[in-house]
């Protein structure tokens, strides 16, 4: 059976990994202690987990007819989600090449199940570096990282964030680690000329000086370094996004009231991390208005958020473009995420009514406002207060 989208990811934790099992195996099993799951995780191969099914609203409403070419409405999506079994544990660089493997097998999957596209979610897409060759023989099976439509959300979310606090954007220093990763470069690209001040943390020296290049280039004001702590006490809007095997950034002393945006998988922000009076949100994240569905049902368990059919923009993204019948590589390579292309892969989402999702860190929502909407109007971003309509959709 053809499918249009395929989803490739893996789980951030070993809590979530049991919950994938424990849904495989069946409810009538005894869940697997601890230890057992650790022990047998890694020898799982990757494989389809279970089906997906997504569907376009407009104004509230799901399966409506077309309206004036405006909106494409009632369109549905079928895919498959394919876990690459990565463990939570093996993250780090000694494990690459066992990593790699694992992404091309769940590749593979995909392009026996007939994918017409495939999201590269989390650590896969960092593993492949953006460079596909490295992936199977594709026949008509294209795919992409989907980092273009997460910057978008990043940059959505720290708008918000500015809104709700009061913050001029513009008067702001904006720092981000991870800069010169492909998502942090979008985000630098796309925010520089809207703040202050830019200051840029990563490990490459050499990756730095050609970002901070480009970005004078424009006249903003850029400053580099390796250690983020040099310049954590500077920066009054911080988003992180470096490619992290576990959640381990301090950030060491930063402004009181410092916005912080941890945008990684897994998250990059140590739980240990001490930002009293910081504000700190999850980002990169959407929300499916038209409504997710999952069979077998792993709803609440492949995507843990606290509201309903919110998703990472990665895997969004292929989904997006599945609706909108635009199969095409639309992420690939380092580098190359561009205000523009942001817009337009934007665009293409809020057209199948994919939003940013309401904002929240560990301790919950961070507003009280329910709504999702952002930078569209009222009548093109039905809030959250409409979901109890797309019970056809909803798990």
């Amino acid at each position: 059976m053809e499918n249009d989208f395929a989803l490739i990811g893996h789980q951030e934790s070993w809590r979530a990994a049991a919950d994938v099992l424990a849904v495989l195996r069946g409810p009538e099993r005894t869940p697997l202690p601890d230890d057992e799951i650790k022990d047998i995780l890694p020898w799982i191969p990757p494989r389809v987990v279970c089906h997906v099914e997504v569907g376009s609203i407009v104004n509230g409403k799901a399966g409506s007819a077309n309206i004036a070419g405006a909106k494409i409405v009632g369109a549905k999506a079928r895919g498959l989600y394919i876990d690459s079994f990565i463990p939570p544990d093996r993250l780090e660089a000694a494990y690459v090449h066992e990593n790699i493997a694992r992404v091309r097998a769940a590749a593979a999957c995909a392009i026996k199940a007939g994918a017409k596209i495939v999201s590269l979610g989390g650590f896969s897409s960092i593993l492949i570096e953006g460079n596909f060759d490295q992936l199977p023989e594709r026949h008509d099976t294209v795919f992409t990282t989907g980092n273009t439509l997460t910057v978008g959300f990043i940059v959505q979310g720290i708008k918000k964030m500015c809104a709700l606090e009061g913050r001029n954007l513009r008067r702001s220093t904006l720092l981000i680690v991870g800069a010169t990763g492909d998502v942090g470069s979008g985000c630098a690209r796309c925010l520089a000329p809207l703040v202050k001040r830019v200051l840029l943390s990563a490990r490459n020296v050499e990756r730095l000086g050609r970002l901070a290049k480009e970005l004078q280039a424009d006249g903003v004001q850029v400053e580099i370094a390796t250690d983020t702590q040099r310049f954590s006490a500077a920066a009054d809007v911080v988003i992180c996004a470096a490619s992290l095997a576990s959640p381990s950034l301090l950030l060491g002393r930063i402004a009181p009231d410092a916005i912080v945006c941890d945008a990684g998988y897994p998250k990059n922000l140590s739980p240990s991390a001490q930002m009293p009076g910081a504000k700190v949100f999850f980002g990169g994240l959407g929300q499916i208005t038209g409504g997710l569905r999952f069979a077998p049902d792993f709803h609440g368990i492949l995507n843990r958020h606290p509201f309903p059919d919110v998703v990472h923009g990665c895997l969004l993204e292929g989904m997006a473009l599945a609706l909108e019948g635009r199969f095409e590589p639309f992420s690939q390579g380092r580098g190359f995420i561009t205000p523009e292309r942001v817009e337009e892969i934007e665009t293409i989402a809020a057209r199948h009514g994919i939003y940013l999702a309401p904002l929240y860190n560990a301790d919950g929502p961070v507003d009280d406002v329910f709504p999702c909407q952002t930078e569209w109007s009222s009548a093109e971003n039905p809030c959250l207060s409409r979901l109890p309509e797309m019970g056809e959709f909803t798990i």
